[in-house]
């Protein structure tokens, strides 16, 4: 028995119709002789009844008197309800199907309500249930404590709920449905000469992921990875038989070795902070953000200054704290990073320097700048965003598609 899990995300549970499609993959799959596990995230985006944004408005959002626990009481239903709905649509369709919450489903969580870990998955009762079933249908998002109680996992919840099933079952594929055709080498509203990308590396997905590309959470990449798992990228509105983007190890001969930038991803409504130590030492600095959960990022340390970037949202906060602690900063606001990802930068010379020769021809500032073995990014004023992801798709990529 080989196991397939299906992971279909709120566009592709939105309605009757989106169903429907999502239905033709698990039939697919059925046909083949494989076993699938479809997980389901809530019924549509923000504003569609049971979206998870939608619930938390019921309860006036972060301003909600509940606690963490009840909240997670309220937000789970969504994603029951597409289970439900989701089974339903399936019997119909004349699939052998059983319905599972994450509980139901094995996955034991801490009780870190709203943002759960997941400690262990239990196998066995997925493994019991394709005994007679063809197909289980699982809420993406959630899971429940050692005590029972329901929690989610956390924005993005759905995709590490299909990477988490597909290890703990060994399935032979992750496939990842959304409404694009697979990964693209940049966010195509932006970028003119974006392109497919037929394989791409855990590595570099994970990375994209992190650095703004939506199609899924890096974190579900990284637990996909760890227990090499394949993945796939795919749309919903493709044929079954259309498999999008290979997610897997560097090391297959799918990977395009000779490439030395897979793809340029983006991060807007940045703030960046400059601020001397001669007032505050660098870790004092960082602890004062952390003990107010300010998430700092893309940071450069000199002997006199730090230098850190924060949401716009937060910049607020930052700014009244070093304030308070007479401190003096200087903050730029309304700022992007922009990011050049490729297993290939790894010991290539030149790569950075093609960056700041390409930024200067369209006379962008580079504000900041850092990099690791596999990613350089820089920062832009967000005004330039646009210019500069496509001058450095362009020079790494080529606009041929």
């Amino acid at each position: 028995m080989e196991i397939i899990v299906q992971k279909f995300g709120g566009t592709s549970v939105k309605d009757d119709a989106a169903r429907k499609q999502a239905l033709r993959h698990v039939q697919y799959a059925v046909d083949q002789g494989d076993k699938v596990i479809v997980v389901v995230s809530a019924i549509g985006r923000k504003g569609a009844p049971y979206a998870t944004d939608s619930l938390l408005g019921l309860v006036h959002g972060e301003s909600s008197r509940l606690t963490n626990r009840e909240l997670d009481m309220l937000v789970s239903v969504g994603e029951t309800i597409s289970t439900a709905v989701f089974t339903e649509l399936a019997r119909e369709q004349g699939l052998n199907v059983i319905a599972m919450t994450g509980h139901d489903a094995g996955i034991v969580t801490n009780d870190d309500f709203q943002n759960a870990k997941i400690l262990r998955v239990d196998p066995k009762p997925i493994q019991e249930a394709f005994v007679d079933a063809d197909v289980v249908v699982v809420t993406g998002f959630q899971g429940a404590t050692e005590d029972g109680h329901i929690t989610t996992i956390g924005r993005g919840g759905s995709d590490t709920s299909a990477a988490i099933l597909g290890a703990a079952l060994k399935a032979k594929r992750v496939d990842i449905f959304t409404d694009v055709n697979g990964m693209m080498t940049a966010d195509p509203r932006l970028v003119t000469h974006a392109r497919f990308i037929k394989a791409i590396s855990y590595e570099e997905l994970a990375n994209m992921a992190h650095e703004g590309a939506k199609v899924i959470h890096p974190r579900a990449v990284e637990i996909a990875e760890q227990a090499h798992v394949p993945m796939r990228i795919r749309s919903t509105y493709q044929a079954p038989d259309e498999l999008g983007t290979l997610v897997t190890d560097r090391t297959t001969t799918q990977i395009e070795h000779y490439r030395t930038v897979t793809g340029v991803a983006h991060q807007t409504n940045l703030t960046q902070f400059t601020v001397p130590t001669d007032t505050m030492s660098s870790s004092e600095i960082f602890q004062l953000m952390a003990q107010h959960n300010l998430s700092v990022d893309f940071i450069n340390i000199t002997q006199h200054q730090v230098v850190f970037n924060l949401v716009n949202g937060d910049a607020k906060v930052a700014k009244e704290l070093l304030t308070k602690a007479h401190v003096h900063c200087q903050a730029i606001g309304d700022c992007a990073k922009v990011s050049v990802v490729g297993a290939g930068i790894t010991g290539t010379p030149g790569v950075t320097a093609r960056i700041v020769t390409a930024l200067s021809a369209q006379h962008i500032d580079i504000l900041q700048s850092t990099d690791s073995y596999t990613t350089i990014w820089v920062l832009v004023k967000e005004a330039d965003l646009k210019v500069a992801m496509n001058a450095l798709h362009d020079e790494f990529l080529g606009i041929e598609a």
